[in-house]
């Protein structure tokens, strides 16, 4: 062999093991992005469940809105029985008279 052969087996061979770190360094990266994807991918279900759980309680809170009484709604209710037990009882006043 001569010495340009030499020299070009030589720069072949660098060049291999330059792609041969290349190559590990970039399996290194693929697997720690594969770890991270899983990982976020846990997130997103987790969040997923999360945000199930908050559109259950958001339904019940209006829910609960939509029935709750306040209280003019009670007093109102209150002074409406009252008037209704008075007429009832003016009632059965005028049928005690005849």
């Amino acid at each position: 062999m001569t010495e340009d052969e030499n020299r070009i087996i030589k720069n072949f061979e660098a060049r291999v093991r330059s792609l041969i770190l290349q190559y590990q360094t970039l399996q290194e990266e693929v697997t720690s992005l594969q770890k991270m994807i899983l990982e976020k991918d846990e997130e997103i279900k987790h969040l997923q469940v999360e945000l199930g759980q908050c559109k259950d309680d958001y339904s019940h809170l209006k829910i609960a809105r939509m029935i709750e009484v306040s209280d003019s709604d009670v007093k109102d209710a209150k002074a409406r029985i009252t008037r209704l037990v008075r007429e009832v009882n003016k009632c059965i006043g005028l049928l005690s008279i005849e």
